[in-house]
């Protein structure tokens, strides 16, 4: 007998007393048209734009990430070999730039990545863990790749995952969907938009 989904993964994790606000590469690389990675919406991006001024208003501590590679994708290893538009963001490339509505202020933490998860090879959980961080609202982009696992990462890290429904996106519907479901069912929460923004 297989045992309903409901029954084997509906316990939920509480959001905390100490959130940050991680923004997952919100580049060029998604939004401009004729990029091998266009999303073809802008919506993710406008909702992760409303989440970052309510977290700045709140004073919750905000990271962004975006992805860059040496010279011929020499630190990308076999991700850089597996995923052919990443060599697109070898060295400035202006599709590594991040979008003008999410713009970084100067006391933000940037973080330059490699790799899918923002705490692969990276100091986010030394932050995160130093400012006492508790959970982490994550949105951008993509819901099925760096999202996921960030998340995934966020909670082997003992940090709870509030994944922002309406800030996240993906290039189709199918994989979009299957993130947030397995996101949900094992490894964070996935909030409304309206919900984080008064939680913050």
């Amino acid at each position: 007998m297989i045992r309903p989904h409901e029954e084997v993964f509906g316990r939920s994790l509480e959001f905390g007393e100490r959130p940050a606000l991680i923004l997952i590469d919100l580049m060029r690389a998604y939004f401009e048209p004729g990029a091998e990675l266009y999303l073809g919406s802008r919506d993710c991006l406008d909702a992760a734009a409303r989440v970052l001024a309510a977290a700045r208003t709140a004073g919750v501590p905000v990271v962004h990430t975006r992805v860059a590679y040496g010279p011929g994708g020499i630190d990308g290893g076999l991700f850089f070999r597996k995923v052919a538009p990443l060599r697109r963001l070898v060295g400035d490339h202006p599709l590594g730039a991040l979008m003008p509505e999410v713009a970084p202020e100067p006391a933000e933490l940037v973080i330059v990545k490699q790799y899918a998860s923002a705490f692969f090879g990276s100091p986010l959980a030394s932050a995160l863990t130093a400012s006492r961080v508790d959970t982490l609202v994550i949105a951008g982009v993509s819901t099925s790749g760096c999202v996921r696992a960030t998340a995934v990462d966020a909670i082997q890290h003992g940090f709870v995952p509030i994944v922002v429904r309406q800030a996240v996106g993906d290039r189709a519907p199918g994989p979009h969907e299957a993130g947030l479901f397995d996101i949900q069912a094992k490894y964070g929460e996935v909030w409304e938009e309206a919900d984080v923004i008064a939680r913050l």
